[in-house]
């Protein structure tokens, strides 16, 4: 992946993005328009004043619509109107512990949700590029060590993981009754997955996951409390994937009759770390700090291992994770201490950050 491929894909083109508000879409949102595309976003309000997509002035790079993605006729009309040439959606409920909360609603945000966007696609009469993104939960955990594949079962314990698999059913069923690959030349469309893991990164204040608590506790200089220090997960800066989607969708719009199919974004698989390496290493990036395990009583399922085999998107798509978990800790860290150091100076680091890990990555954009 060089500057003169995503130039060529994205550059002075149109790029609906849904979920543009969140931590993944904020990222994806900065990269798009540093690569020259034109982007429409439609998501929900950010949450918080201080969310990425405000710190990084996000209604100053796209076209913002606030609204949710269960509202079908709304979502349509937005799409219809901007005539994309690519369509990246991210608007998801995204948390495993909220989902248990709000199960119903979950479910529908996360595939009713994307079947609306599909919908939509489906009366856009012009060649379109759908990259829809779901995560590494979708496959059924059988907590083993062996990495997951593409075509390994899908499944979910929790309500989110079996909303996201849910999704990855809408979109095959909808691939195969619309967007059939031996129709394309009447419809026009390719559709791809992309499957991430937990991704980190500055910017995610979301409640209950790793990253976020540690800077937070760190920030106003109070104990770091973790929940599962022996849990493992498939760590990986939120950039690395975004380059994956970039990828995929670039390779779709070239050759949609091969890249429609589903792709694993993760680390290497002996990068895997537990919580508690995890938590050490961002005390050593920051320069300081104490944390506790602690028991919370929760009688919530939490899923203790699962790696993505990313052998795929290394064969197909010629991608590969450019940082160990170490280096990903370490530049999250670096923004979140530049956050509560000097908050006004966040975008700089925020492009500081992109090109950065676009140059030392040879990914020159």
């Amino acid at each position: 992946m060089n500057k003169t491929l995503l130039h060529q894909t994205y550059n002075g083109k149109k790029v609906f993005l849904t979920g543009h508000t969140g931590f993944k879409g904020a990222w994806l949102l900065k990269v798009l328009k540093l690569i020259g595309a034109e982007v429409k976003g439609y998501s929900l309000e950010p949450e918080n004043k201080f969310d990425l997509y405000h710190l990084i002035g996000g209604d100053h790079l796209c076209e913002s619509v606030i609204d949710d993605v269960r509202n079908r006729k709304r979502l349509k009309e937005e799409v219809l109107s901007f005539q994309p040439d690519f369509i990246f959606h991210l608007a998801a409920q995204p948390l495993v512990r909220l989902s248990y909360e709000i199960p119903s609603e979950t479910f529908e945000v996360n595939a009713i949700g994307t079947a609306n966007l599909l919908d939509a696609a489906k009366d856009l009469e012009k060649p379109c590029s759908i990259v829809l993104i779901t995560t590494d939960k979708v496959y059924h955990n059988n907590e083993w060590h062996h990495p997951y594949r593409e075509g390994d079962r899908l499944g979910g314990y929790d309500p989110y993981s079996a909303s996201k698999a849910c999704a990855e059913l809408v979109i095959d069923s909808y691939r195969n009754s619309f967007f059939n690959l031996n129709k394309y030349n009447q419809h026009k469309k390719g559709i791809a997955v992309g499957r991430a893991g937990n991704v980190i990164g500055g910017g995610d204040w979301a409640k209950d996951r790793l990253l976020p608590d540690i800077a937070r506790a760190l920030g106003n200089e109070k104990t770091i409390i973790i929940r599962n220090p022996s849990s493992v997960r498939p760590w990986q800066h939120v950039l690395e994937p975004i380059m994956g989607y970039l990828l995929l969708g670039s390779k779709l719009a070239e050759n949609p009759l091969v890249y429609s199919q589903a792709y694993n974004f993760g680390p290497y698989t002996n990068d895997a770390l537990p919580v508690e390496q995890m938590v050490k290493i961002a005390i050593q990036s920051w320069g300081g700090g104490e944390y506790e395990s602690l028991a919370t009583g929760s009688e919530l399922h939490e899923a203790g291992l699962l790696k993505l085999d990313i052998s795929k998107a290394y064969a197909e798509l010629k991608w590969t994770p450019k940082m160990n978990a170490y280096q990903a800790v370490q530049l999250t860290m670096d923004w979140y201490k530049q956050y509560f150091e000097d908050a006004a100076a966040i975008i700089e680091k925020t492009d500081a950050q992109i090109h950065s890990f676009i140059s030392v990555t040879e990914a020159i954009i």
